[in-house]
């Protein structure tokens, strides 16, 4: 079955060009080194060099002083000195991301860009005329802080499909302007200064950022390749008399990673032996592809202490929406919705009509999607092993990880690089999703939330240009 047989579905739209500026929402270069040695020491003074040689804009995205205006003789501004840039001490290490900096080197040469974590393609045409019913309908004044009504019912009954939960949708449902915004409030509501949260990197960006902002210690534990398998025994010695929480991506961004009810469960035990919070990351939950998704909060016990945090975007290709939400129990929820209301109060409301539309859609968009996006993983994958990579699985996700290795550079950083200025096709270096980042350095990110067409031509580029060493 086509996507298009929905109502003026679009799924595999007209795509737009896939070389654009990253959106500023990803992992800093420049992480906290818990872990810190001086080979971690040596990688990051490496990877700044990298930076730096990349473009000479990379300055301009972290500047250590800003010109001062004064007023000139026809009233106009004109800079007068050089002033040093302000930001809190807690912020001061996420001022840099190396994710523009690798988009403007994607523009500068023409590359593919296979870095960009979200489709170049459209979402559904019916979720679309929804939206703009919505806005003919006048639904543009502010929504309820926490959700119009239907969006509500509908994450609830979508939630009790999915999980087997049945949740109450004014009391336990939370909308927010995307999951970002729902990670915030969990973290900002539910954390407090000096508490403890674990997490398992590679990690989304917004994971550490947000707990510095909250005053959290963090600490990691990481999922080695091939499997990225949770390290069990490590992680049970890791939790302590200070762990609040623990945070899970399953499936898991970037590494393609389902964790499976083994894992989940024994995360689950030491919970409930230990008093500690789940924080569940599940955006990708309809990207699944080796295995059925398992929520966190299904495994018995584990409603009670667990905040699920999901959105539209991934599912529906409208990333540019921003329509997340959060699902809790009264307890927990009564923190995170006093963080939302003082961090965008409301979400979108003829957005959250539409979106309200799109988790109503039959069983058949989702067994589509997912055909599609198995179609799209296949032709990636085989290219990337075709090409000369060491390919991981990836089980969920539209990510791949690989091993660069064989191509005989030193980190991911100056591989990407050269993937871009030689090859033409632009990746993520993951080693910034790790707080040591010598962790990531023989790996690197690709994406399949690509046009086919857009796909192939990556392929073809890297199976003429790339060479082993």
């Amino acid at each position: 079955m086509n996507l298009a047989a929905f109502p003026s579905s679009s799924l595999l739209a007209t795509p737009t060009p896939a070389a654009v500026p990253l959106p500023r929402h990803e992992m800093p270069l420049n992480p906290s080194s818990a872990f810190s040695s001086s080979a971690s020491s040596l990688l990051r003074r490496s990877l700044s060099a990298s930076l730096r040689r990349i473009s000479p804009m990379a300055s301009a995205a972290a500047p250590t002083s800003a010109p001062a205006a004064a007023a000139g003789e026809n009233g106009t501004a004109k800079a007068t000195e050089q002033r040093p840039v302000q930001v809190a001490k807690r912020l001061e290490k996420f001022k840099t991301t190396i994710f523009t900096q690798m988009s403007m080197l994607a523009i500068k040469h023409g590359a593919i860009n296979l870095g960009q974590g979200f489709p170049n393609f459209d979402g559904p045409d019916f979720v679309k005329e929804a939206a703009i019913q919505a806005i003919n309908a006048g639904k543009n004044q502010y929504a309820r802080g926490f959700g119009v009504p239907e969006l509500n019912s509908a994450i609830a009954e979508r939630f009790l499909k999915d999980s087997g939960l049945q949740v109450d949708p004014e009391k336990e449902v939370t909308v927010t302007s995307g999951c970002t915004e729902a990670i915030a409030a969990t973290i900002l509501g539910l954390i407090n200064p000096g508490d403890e949260v674990i997490l398992f990197a590679p990690f989304y960006d917004s994971y550490e950022a947000t707990l510095s902002m909250a005053g959290a210690n963090v600490k990691a534990l990481t999922l080695r390749a091939p499997d990225f398998a949770v390290p069990l025994e490590e992680l049970k010695a890791a939790v302590s008399k200070n762990t609040k929480a623990i945070m899970i991506n399953t499936p898991h961004n970037p590494t393609g990673k389902m964790f499976t009810r083994e894992e989940l469960e024994f995360i689950a035990t030491l919970c409930k032996e230990n008093d500690v919070l789940l924080f569940s990351d599940e955006v990708y939950d309809k990207l699944a592809f080796e295995a059925d998704h398992i929520s966190m909060a299904s495994i018995p016990g584990m409603y009670e202490r667990t905040v699920t945090m999901n959105s539209l975007g991934k599912t529906f290709s409208l990333t540019g929406w921003k329509i997340g939400w959060a699902i809790a129990p009264p307890h927990l929820t009564w923190g995170l919705r006093q963080a939302h209301s003082f961090l965008t109060f409301a979400t979108c409301t003829p957005m959250q009509a539409a979106a309200a539309a799109a988790l109503r859609a039959p069983d058949s968009y989702y067994e589509e999607l997912k055909r599609v996006y198995s179609a799209k993983k296949a032709l990636l994958l085989d290219g990337l092993k075709d090409a000369g990579f060491i390919v991981y699985p990836s089980s969920g996700t539209y990510f791949i990880m690989v091993d660069h290795t064989p191509f005989g550079f030193d980190n991911d950083i100056e591989f990407c690089e050269y993937l871009i200025r030689e090859v033409g096709v632009a990746a993520i270096p993951p080693s910034v999703f790790y707080l040591n980042p010598e962790e990531g350095k023989k790996l690197v990110r690709f994406t399949f939330c690509k046009d086919e067409d857009t796909l192939r031509g990556a392929v073809e580029r890297m199976k003429t240009k790339l060479r082993k060493k």
